[in-house]
């Protein structure tokens, strides 16, 4: 058989398998297993300096009320029209002023906060208030009813900015989005601010706590403790080479992520740190707490300075620097593709 002739078979061929949703995988083979990752995520960064303003303006713009949340969300120019900072994740910046209740609601998706700018705004979780503060990391589990709120400009409130991170874009993948509107702007009170730390925070449990949620049972992570520990391990002289110092965040009950989707790091670069070279196969969003230095992603270099906000797609080369004491924090989708065997990292 002639090679036009073979063409016009397959042609037909595929034609009427077409009409029976069928589809030939020889086809489509070659794109559908790859010698190695090929993320469509770019690497990016948002300046904190540039985009502050418009943070700011979005206030006078629409109420905290009227958005439910007053967020600008960060999205990759390799995900046009996704919401979606990595495949997996979503990342926004979240802005509440004095005075304003963003209402109560709950859904399906995991939702970190780590606050950038201001003090004095509080978040709710499950019937618990707690007072937000730059570089705290906080999180409001899946179906969880929270809220957040801001004290008028008469009893001290400010602008707060913090980062949302949350895994809409693969809860959405498994279809498994729900969501629903608490009746009231608020939630009742039913603890006193601190009451999840005190029980769970001081490597200590109730004695008859039972493991039932995978979940954190603390809900606020305060910067003070994380900034200590780090500074701590310098002192001892435990820095990584690619690293430096970094810490994971961990459910207290378990030992494992404080939400079962997201991973959650801190990390202290010294001045003058020059990383080495390392990839993972888990997407990182990072948020710079203090300091400047260099993140060199892929072919990609980017300055940061304090709170910019930069990702890392999957398995391309990643190298920091750091030309002050810096700090930063930083999320992933680690848990899930370590639960399915899918993580890989190279340290070079």
């Amino acid at each position: 058989m002639s090679a036009t002739a073979q063409n016009e078979t397959r042609t037909a061929y595929y034609e009427r398998i077409a009409r029976q949703h069928l589809a030939p995988l020889w086809e489509s083979l070659h794109a559908l297993v790859v010698s190695s990752p090929q993320p469509k995520a770019l690497p990016s960064i948002w300046k904190y300096a540039q985009i502050r303003d418009l943070v700011m303006q979005a206030g006078s713009v629409i109420s905290a009320a009227e958005a439910v949340r007053r967020v600008l969300v960060m999205e990759n120019p390799g995900l046009p029209g996704k919401s979606a900072v990595t495949p997996n994740l979503y990342a926004g910046l979240q802005l509440i002023l004095p005075g304003e209740i963003a209402p109560s609601h709950r859904h399906t998706q995991s939702a970190l906060r780590f606050i950038v700018e201001g003090k004095g705004a509080w978040t709710a979780v499950n019937g618990e208030r707690t007072t937000m503060h730059p570089g705290d990391f906080i999180i409001t589990p899946s179906w969880t009813w929270h809220d957040h709120g801001n004290p008028s400009l008469e009893e001290g409130g400010e602008p707060v900015v913090w980062l949302d991170g949350l895994d809409i874009p693969l809860v959405a993948h498994l279809d498994a989005s729900f969501a629903e509107n608490y009746p009231e702007d608020t939630q009742p009170i039913s603890r006193p601010e601190g009451d999840s730390l005190a029980r769970y925070g001081s490597n200590m449990l109730p004695v008859r706590h039972e493991v039932t949620d995978p979940t954190s049972p603390i809900f606020s992570y305060p910067y003070e403790r994380s900034r200590e520990a780090l500074d701590t391990l310098y002192r001892h002289g435990d820095l990584d080479p690619w690293d430096g110092v970094k810490l994971r965040y961990v459910n207290p009950a378990t030992g494992g992520w404080p939400m079962p989707t997201i991973a959650t790091f801190m990390q202290f670069l010294p001045k003058g740190f020059r990383g080495k070279t390392y990839r993972s196969t888990d997407a990182t969003v990072y948020c710079v707490v203090e300091g400047k230095g260099t993140a060199h992603i892929g072919d990609t270099e980017f300055a940061f300075a304090p709170h910019d906000v930069f990702v890392a797609p999957s398995w391309l080369p990643v190298r920091l620097d750091a030309d002050e004491d810096s700090v930063l924090f930083s999320y992933s989708d680690r848990p899930v593709l370590a639960a399915l065997n899918l993580l890989r990292e190279s340290r070079t």
